[in-house]
């Protein structure tokens, strides 16, 4: 049974908001997760047993949920291909040849494939319909927790000229009547909160992809300084992930294209 959902970078925030939107979806927890061996869940690697260490923001995901993390295993086929395999099947049956506006209208075409082609066909190895045979399964989930996870990562950071906070490769405002101090960010999967000697004074939802500035409108009311790229005019603004894309010739694309498609045949 397939879920995916297309981001702009990987990192273990954005991953596990990701992961907890598939469970939501799934409509419950399975008893273990297995993990491509990627920086963005362990820390490091166990020389002398081979075992790797998790992040121990994950370990607490991992607990909150009550499943257990495991991660492939180096130079086995067998594990790694449990991984790579439905990224082959959506590069080659969902990506390749597809246009789309931006990253919310690709979920949306992505979302109608998995309801009208992939957890609808016939598996190659069960030779049963997908949603068919995971309906059956459904009931033997772990049922979701009362509550969403809530890990708050605690950063300090520097109000900028233009009354903007950095946080994660993003840039959040903050209320003329700050004081240029550092100020206390608290970081959850779904939410950034900057306070000021311990009182909040600015919330807001976490950006997804980088470079992105959301403006709380009310926020930024004075006059601009030199050379700011924040707006004035009391509206909020966000930049939509996807929006801004890098201008490239088709040749470009027809080029990334055949070569994901020889690879995909070599594989």
């Amino acid at each position: 049974m397939l879920w995916g959902r297309f981001v702009l970078h990987q990192d273990l925030p954005l991953l596990l908001r990701c992961q907890a939107a598939a469970f939501e979806a799934l409509g419950g927890v399975p008893e273990q997760v297995l993990y491509d061996r990627m920086r963005t869940v362990f820390n490091r690697e166990d020389p002398d047993s081979g075992h790797i260490v998790f992040n121990r923001t994950l370990l607490e995901f991992a607990r909150h949920y009550g499943y257990l993390p495991k991660a492939c295993r180096p130079y086995r086929a067998k594990t790694k291909g449990k991984v790579e395999r439905p990224f082959r099947y959506i590069r080659e049956d969902f990506f390749l040849g597809r246009s789309c506006r931006n990253l919310e209208d690709l979920d949306t075409q992505f979302r109608q494939w998995l309801d009208q082609a992939a957890n609808v066909r016939v598996h190659a190895t069960t030779r049963r319909v997908v949603a068919e045979h995971f309906a059956e399964e459904r009931p033997k989930l772990q049922p979701l927790p009362a509550g969403p996870f809530q890990a708050v990562l605690r950063l300090e950071r520097r109000i900028s000229r233009d009354g903007m906070v950095s946080v994660g490769g993003n840039f959040y405002s903050v209320p003329n009547t700050a004081r240029r101090r550092p100020v206390e960010v608290h970081s959850t999967t779904d939410e950034v909160r900057i306070l000021e000697e311990g009182s909040i004074i600015a919330v807001h939802p976490v950006l997804d992809g980088r470079g992105q500035r959301r403006i709380v409108v009310g926020h930024r009311t004075l006059p601009s300084p030199a050379n700011s790229q924040t707006s004035r005019n009391g509206a909020a603004s966000m930049t939509r992930s996807g929006e801004i894309v890098a201008l490239r010739s088709l040749a470009f694309y027809d080029a990334v294209g055949r070569r994901l498609a020889a690879k995909g045949a070599a594989a």
